[in-house]
């Protein structure tokens, strides 16, 4: 049993796994061909400046990239957005495991953002709007973001949240927590799964609610 099934509840079915893009490795692929050409540089140099033992030394430098790269692709290889009957959940990482999950219940809104890029290789953003205290989380650069869409929102309808309430009532819209979503917001930065032109865009969003 896999670490996602262990994760299931009874009765608790896997509807989709969803995966970022291979344009995310892209991205990382350029940035450790450009440390590449700085190593090669570097070394150039060396063989000039340095003795010959430490000249060819610098040569351990090209695992730096090597390094790198190993580590994004085993992050994006662990990365995964899984849909059930129940809830919708992102996991990641290879030995530390971090988790979010919700309830399918508390799924206010799905905001579904693709560029010209985005449509044209099939990946794009999906932000999901909860009444939980996370109150949004964000999916970035999901390969087949429709698809991941439609699937959450079907197995939604299933278990009949999307009826509206008996009294007829409209529901009554949740209160954001702008502070902990730009918080959540710059972890993401931080890890690479945004980029900082997105996450100053976000962030000027949420204090616009405010």
């Amino acid at each position: 049993m896999n670490y996602i099934e262990q994760l299931l509840g009874q009765n608790e079915e896997i509807v989709l796994v969803a995966r970022q893009s291979w344009v995310v490795l892209l991205r990382e692929i350029i940035i450790n061909v450009l440390l590449v050409l700085a190593v090669i540089g570097v070394i150039l140099v060396g063989f000039k400046a340095l003795p010959s033992p430490w000249g060819w030394l610098l040569a351990l430098l090209f695992l730096l990239p090597a390094f790198r790269f190993a580590f994004q692709f085993v992050n994006w290889v662990n990365r995964a957005f899984i849909v059930t009957n129940r809830r919708v959940f992102q996991v990641e990482g290879l030995v530390n495991k971090n988790v979010v999950d919700s309830s399918l219940e508390k799924v206010n809104d799905v905001r579904l953002s693709q560029s010209v890029l985005g449509r044209m290789l099939n990946y794009g953003d999906v932000e999901i709007l909860t009444a939980s205290d996370i109150a949004s989380n964000l999916f970035p650069r999901i390969s087949d973001p429709i698809r991941f869409k439609t699937a959450m929102l079907n197995e939604k309808e299933k278990l009949g949240f999307d009826d509206v309430p008996s009294s007829g009532a409209p529901p009554v819209p949740q209160p954001l927590d702008v502070p902990a979503l730009i918080a959540s917001l710059n972890a993401l930065r931080k890890e690479g799964m945004i980029t900082e032109q997105e996450f100053q865009a976000k962030k000027a969003e949420l204090l616009a609610r405010m």
